[in-house]
Parts: C-alpha cells; structure tokens; sequence
C-alpha cells in the first residue's frame, strides 16, 4: 500500500486554506474559539515573532504548559516556520524541566504563567526569551533581544504584510524535507531519566497520512482532546490527525477525571474518543460494576437468554455516557486490563486497542473495532510498519522489533541509547514481548515489557503486568505492582480508600481482605506466578507524568 500525501507542512496548509470558514479549535474552560482562518491568522503573527526574534528553521522551540489555545497555536507556529519543537509534559518537576530545556539547547520558551513560577530562568542561559502560554506576553529576555518591540511591532507587520486582510491564498508553511527534524519528545520515562526522541517531519507524515486515510478523524468531526498534547499519543491523534483534516477540537484542559469527563463528552459528541485504559477501567468500575455485581443483575444474568436483553442495555448506556455518537474508542498508551476488555467484547462495545511508542510518534499498529482481534493490540499498518519477533530458536514469543516510516532518527545527543534501541538496518527494539499472528502474520499480541520481566529460580518467564490486571480487579485494589524479593514473588498494593470506607474495613479487616484476594488470585494463575504475600502501602506509587508507574524505584 502506497500513500500519495505532501510533505507534512504542505497538508497543514491545505487544510487550514481549505477550511479557512470551519470551527478549529475551542476551549473547553475559557470557551475561547477560534476558526481554521483565525488559527492560520495566529501562525502568521507567530511567525513574524519567530522571524524578528532570529529563530532559524532548525533552532529549537519548547513548550512547557498545560494544553490550552494558545499551546497549539505556538506548537504548529514552529512546525510550519521549520523550527524544531520541543513539547514538555508539564507533570516533570521544574528541575527535570530546565534540564530538558538545556539539553535540547532550546532558543526560545513558551511557558505557561504557573509554571514559569516554579522554573528558574538564570538555569536556562541559552534561552533568548520566555513567552506566555496565557496572556502571550514577554516573561523574560536576554541583553540584546527586545521581544517587548518585537511584539508591540506585529500589528502594523501583518497590515504591511496583509493589507487585504488575511485570506485563504495568504497561508503558508516552509516546505520540509522527510528527513528534517520535526520534534522532539522527551519520553517519561519508567525506568529512569527521560530521553529526547528525534521524531522527522517523516516520522510525523506517517502517523498523520494512517490516520487520514483510515478516517479516524475527517472534515468537519469532533473531537475532545484530554490527553497531554505534549506526549505522543495526544499529540499525534487529538491534534496532528484532525488538525489535517478539518475536525472542530475541543481541549479539556482539565485533569480528566471520570465526571468532569462524562460531562465534557456528553456535551461534545465527539465522533472519535482516544484515551489510555486508566481512564476507560475508571469509568467501568464507576458505572458498570455496579450494575452487574447487583443481586438482581447476577440473578437475572443466570437465566437462560437473558443476557441477550441485559448485554444491549449496558452496551448503550456506555455509548450515551461517551456521548453517543462516536464512531469508536481507541485504547493506546498501556495495557488494557483484560477483565474490562474481556467485559467489554461481551457486550459489543466499539473499541479497540492500538499498539505505539513515542520512538514511533508513536503508531505502530492499529485495526478498526469491527475487525479488532481480541487480546491484540492491532495490525501492523500496511505500507508504513513492518515487525518481526527476535525469540529463541523454535519459539514464537520474543521481543517485537518495527522497522518503517515512522521510526524515529533516534535520541538526542545520546548515540549510546541510540545504538542500543535502533539497527542499523532500521529495526528498533521495542522492549516489548510478544508475539505476531494472524492470516498475514501482521497481527501484535503483547505479553509484556522485556524489562519488566521476572526470571524465575525454576527458570520461568514471569509477566508482572499479567499478574497486576488480575489482582487490581480485586476488592479494595487501587494498583498494584509485583516484584520479586529474595526468590519469590510479592504483590505491592495501594488500596482503595474509597470502597474501605465505604465498607466500612479497618485497617485488621483490610489485611485479611488482601489474604483472601491473594488466595483467589493464586487460584487463576500459573504455579510459578503465584504471589507469596501482599504488602499494603500508605501512599500511591510515584508515577511518570504519563501516569505510569516507575517500576524502577520498587523493584
């Protein structure tokens, strides 16, 4: 398969001259909205401070704040000057933030006003100046750059450069070659510091001609972003797809919590809804575990046939609460818990699971629900990914290896991590394990992360993430982590305070609840897999700023 597409710049020209009249981009919070027209109007502006400031196509621009207009607007003002955009997960502390400002040498900041707070600008020399994520004013500045004049200039230069006004013919953005560095994307990092992938304006064509092509976001759609615009995944399907092809986004710019983002659905309707499986396993334990574990809905469920009546039911009041009228939910970023996905399949809800890593930016695999195979995570995407398993002789399961379009150049200023990860025929390491199937052996099942996995004394291969999808469906698990100690395999567990108090079980009662989960839990799993004891914990476990869980502090 083949894909007839311009370079990446020339398709964001198109679609901003081409639906110059159409709604682009609104904010949920502040309501501000912006058409297609006035957000191309805003690259423009933007473009000239870029200019008078002396950034060159190349030079590096950061952005550190949470999604909001203005983010956009200054993520796609450097992509289609030519400029190298560095977006921050606004969750790294300040510290690992400056860092990440430094070591991708960084010329220019945009930053939103709490977080400039907390961040030290004497720590970031190589900065010209820091520009506001929220009121677009000037933060801060070097001796001999005058931003204040630059941007008090940019009225009288757009009359000068536009003196019709700014119309469909007068959108531009620098063609780039594939090859070009588009962006890169600091990762978050589960087993330690971050690192600065190297992603192409190639790298980003791939991703974004997929989901063109797949209709997964298409002239005139909704969409509601709520993921972190500055990870891969958010970045790729809530912007860079429907900002290609016309669709209405509407940013959160809330943590989205299960009701605040209920609410937020409802009232968008979106036509496509892309989230990571915390999310989706949040709202199923608060709106359909409840009904099914229900007396009456267990009897009902035992006669006969009537889970027939009872499935279509549950299935609808899902889809409404998603706000009923998108196409599909597509689950990326982790593994799904397999009890939620198992329910899920049962009552024929649109979904499926995509398979990516931002040294991809970040798809690898991708099939549409009506097709999805259950406890896969896609197929690889014809003309674009090939993969193949590095396994032992006569084995079937080993690490999933890509080759393709959208792997990545590979990490800044850090050749080691490169050759480490990526061949020089192109293959990257995926540090995944698994295995390929289906009619074309294209199809990615996936067991676990190679790094996480647990070597046992009896020489068995032990999938921690397997064991914790069981043990989190459990009652009164919030998360849980397995490790091995001293030959055998324990279970960390942050309770559920809610359902404890709720319950009513004190600490005593808590501890012989874990028991009885343990027991059960040892129960669906293999010999070598069963856990030896649960230690109860009193805090959360610290997280990267995607949300999981950095096993590397516990192990």
């Amino acid at each position: 398969m083949t894909y007839n597409y311009p370079h990446l710049n020339e398709i964001y020209r198109r679609s901003l001259a081409e639906n110059f009249n159409l709604p682009c981009l609104s904010d949920y919070n502040t309501k501000e909205e912006l058409s297609y027209g006035q957000f191309a109007e805003r690259l423009a502006r933007t473009h000239i401070l870029l200019e008078k400031a002396g950034v060159r196509p190349g030079d590096k621009v950061a952005l550190l704040g949470k999604n909001n207009v203005n983010w956009v607007v200054a993520f796609f003002a450097t992509l289609t000057y030519g400029a190298v955009v560095v977006p921050i997960l606004v969750e790294f502390n300040p510290r690992d933030a400056q860092h990440i400002v430094n070591h991708s040498d960084a010329v220019l900041l945009f930053v939103s006003d709490a977080v400039w707070e907390a961040v030290e600008w004497d720590r970031m020399p190589q900065l010209k100046a820091a520009m506001s994520l929220d009121s677009r004013r000037v933060l801060a500045q070097r001796e001999g750059t005058d931003m204040e004049a630059i941007v008090a200039g940019i009225d009288a230069e757009m009359k000068a450069r536009y003196p019709q006004g700014f119309r469909p013919d007068d959108v531009w953005a620098r063609p780039m070659a594939d090859d070009d560095l588009a962006l890169i994307n600091y990762t978050s990092g589960t087993t330690g510091f971050s690192k600065g992938v190297m992603l192409s304006h190639g790298n980003l064509w791939g991703n974004v001609v997929f989901g063109i092509e797949s209709r997964l976001h298409y002239r005139g759609s909704r969409a509601l972003s709520f993921l972190p615009l500055a990870h891969a995944y958010g970045c790729a399907f809530d912007m860079l797809v429907p900002m290609a092809v016309g669709t209405h986004i509407t940013l959160l710019g809330r943590t989205p919590t299960p009701r605040i983002l209920l609410k937020a659905l409802a009232e968008v309707k979106p036509s496509l809804i892309v989230c990571v499986p915390l999310i989706l396993e949040k709202i199923y334990r608060r709106m359909i575990v409840p009904v099914i574990t229900s007396r009456p809905m267990r009897w009902a469920l035992m006669v006969p046939f009537m889970d027939h009546a009872i499935y279509p039911r549950i299935r609808r009041k899902l889809v409404e609460a998603f706000g009923g009228e998108f196409e599909e939910v597509i689950i990326g970023g982790a593994p799904l818990n397999q009890e939620v996905e198992d329910f899920l399949h049962t009552i024929r809800f649109p979904f499926t699971v995509g398979y990516g890593m931002t040294e991809c930016g970040p798809l690898i695999s991708y099939t549409p629900w009506r097709r999805f195979v259950p406890t896969s995570a896609g197929e690889l995407l014809p003309g674009l990914m090939d993969g193949k398993i590095l396994a032992k002789e006569g084995e079937k399961l080993g690490e999933i290896m890509v080759k393709g379009k959208n792997v990545m150049q590979g990490y800044y200023k850090n050749p080691d991590a490169t050759e480490a990860v990526l061949e020089e025929d192109g293959w990257l390491h995926t540090g995944d394990m698994g295995r390929l199937g289906g009619e074309e052996n294209r199809t990615i099942f996936i067991r676990g992360r190679y790094k996480t996995m647990i070597l046992t004394a009896t020489g068995q291969n032990v999938y921690p993430e397997e064991i914790e999808s069981k043990l989190n469906n459990m009652p009164y698990v919030a998360e849980s982590l397995v490790v091995e100690r001293n030959g055998h395999l324990e279970a960390l567990v942050y309770p559920d305070s809610e359902q404890t108090d709720q319950a009513g079980i004190d600490n005593e009662g808590l501890v012989a609840a874990m028991e009885e989960n343990r027991t059960e839990l040892n129960k669906l799993v293999a010999p070598y897999e069963r856990i030896e004891r649960i230690e109860l914990r009193d805090e959360e476990f610290e997280k990267t700023p995607k949300r999981s869980i950095k096993r590397y502090l516990y192990s």
